[in-house]
């Protein structure tokens, strides 16, 4: 059980939370934001004394009952609840070796048969592990970036030439969902040296990366849009739609646009670009 990180999780959930968005009055000036412990403990049916020890990181461990109700009385989503139960070692966690590296082989066949589709696959600390040859074209040759350098969460808080490769509400949108992924992830691996050097590095060298780490948002990734700008063939809309692989806790991430769309013909000449110097699937070994 991770006390540190649940009393904080849990101030900041409770800061978040209104008095109206649960039927409570406002009860005059606030000193800040959000409800009073006293309010969460009403709410969860527990003494105000149990949970003011909770979230002095001094309490006895909570009962999966206390995370339900600490659950409802937060508002807490699906997400963030899997992720306070993870905090409390009440739900099932990775082993502590950390993430798998070891991509399915049906996944890799998949992958090399997506001959239209841009493709690839990530782990949980967001390192990509394989990928077919229009993934690396759309991503302008992931081939040549050094195995360790290969990294989503890294690229978007680091790559000079995201803001030209993607819009940047998008950007922004993406970024969000990386950390609150990656915040998910370190929960599920609370001993994983990489995920931890990883959140080290970009606290030390992203001041966003930083901002929205404190903000402790908790959320699985999920599809979404994205507008790339190619260099070869401008602008291309898609959906970037995000396949669980089973027992690896990896993704499969597929870009997907509509028929007979622009995008689609970009892609189309992507792929005739991309065919003279086609290259197999490239799997690197565990960095």
């Amino acid at each position: 059980m991770n006390r540190n990180d649940l009393a904080e999780f849990l101030r900041d959930r409770r800061s978040k939370v209104l008095p109206h968005d649960v039927g409570l009055p406002g009860g005059g000036p606030r000193r800040t934001p959000g409800l009073r412990r006293q309010e969460v403990a009403q709410l969860a049916g527990m003494s105000v004394d149990y949970y003011i020890r909770l979230e002095q990181a001094r309490g006895p461990h909570p009962s999966r009952q206390v995370l339900q109700a600490l659950s409802r009385a937060l508002m807490l989503t699906g997400d963030e609840r899997a992720h306070l139960f993870n905090l409390a070692c009440e739900a099932p966690v990775q082993p502590s070796a950390g993430p798998r590296q070891d991509v399915p082989p049906g996944i890799l066949r998949l992958l090399s048969q997506m001959e239209e589709v841009p493709a690839y696959v990530v782990d949980a600390r967001y390192e990509i592990l394989a990928w077919n040859t229009m993934a690396s074209a759309l991503m302008c040759g992931l081939e040549s970036v050094p195995v360790g350098h290969r990294n989503v969460v890294r690229w978007v808080f680091t790559h000079p030439g995201l803001p030209e490769h993607m819009s940047s509400e998008l950007s922004s949108r993406f970024a969000r969902l990386c950390v609150a992924d990656l915040r998910a992830a370190a929960a599920r691996y609370p001993g994983d040296r990489g995920i931890k050097d990883l959140v080290a590095e970009m606290l030390a060298l992203s001041p966003d990366f930083a901002r929205l780490w404190a903000a402790h948002e908790v959320a699985v990734r999920r599809d979404q849009p994205k507008r790339l700008e190619h260099p070869v063939v401008g602008p291309v809309d898609v959906v970037c739609q995000v396949l669980d692989v089973p027992d690896r806790d990896q993704r499969l991430v597929v870009y997907t646009v509509e028929p007979g769309s622009p995008s689609m013909a970009a892609l189309r000449r992507l792929r005739e670009t991309a065919a003279a110097g086609s290259a197999p699937v490239y799997v690197p070994g565990p960095a």
